[in-house]
């Protein structure tokens, strides 16, 4: 899949990536403040900030604004800036570097969002199966996770039977106390470490967060 960035800059350093296009092997999008960005973010692999362009105050603003995409900065050593930004590299900066560090800033930056989801003030951290708030956390198991994942995702309540279906794989006759044996097992974790009786919510309409 080609990896679509998209730029922050000066017309210079607009045209010195132009230069290197080929050699980095990823397609530029140029901000256009004409534009609306909402299209663009969702085909959007990362931002590129030349941190000239944040000397323009119409274009400091978006920057800011763009969440859900790692953002790289590039530099010289004197420089600040009011930009975000979640990396950044200094200039002069030869194209094998640049590339390598946007990879990798990709790269990282998916491994983090698929590992990782904020539901309400907790962290649910699907590689260590923990449910964190601060520097507090309970051990989950994975259909634990599975279960929290699904109801955050769904974002609405949820019958029995249709958390039985994803979850379990079971039929929509199956009769069982899984889902409620699993849910009272979980609440009651958090209940004990995290004094919240309302992190799972059981409604007549099914289950939900």
């Amino acid at each position: 899949m080609k990896t679509n960035l998209l730029i922050f800059g000066t017309k210079n350093f607009n045209n010195s990536l132009n230069e290197i296009k080929e050699d980095l092997g990823f397609s530029f999008i140029y901000f256009d403040p004409s534009k609306s960005l909402n299209g663009l973010i969702p085909s959007i692999s990362g931002v590129l900030v030349d941190f000239q362009a944040c000397e323009n105050n119409a274009v400091l603003p978006v920057i800011n604004k763009i969440y859900n995409k790692p953002i790289l900065l590039l530099h010289n050593q004197n420089s600040s800036t009011k930009c975000k930004f979640d990396d950044k590299i200094s200039m002069p900066v030869n194209f094998l570097e640049l590339k390598s560090k946007i990879i990798n800033l990709i790269t990282a930056y998916k491994f983090n969002k698929n590992s990782s989801i904020i539901i309400k003030n907790y962290t649910l951290d699907k590689n260590e199966k923990k449910l964190k708030q601060g520097k507090i956390s309970i051990t989950i198991t994975e259909k634990e996770v599975q279960l929290i994942e699904l109801l955050f995702i769904e974002n609405k309540p949820l019958s029995k039977k249709l958390i039985l279906n994803k979850i379990w794989n079971y039929s929509d006759a199956a009769d069982t106390h899984t889902v409620e044996t699993h849910i009272y097992r979980l609440r009651k974790k958090i209940l004990d470490k995290f004094d919240d009786e309302n992190f799972i919510i059981n409604s007549k309409l099914g289950y939900s967060l």
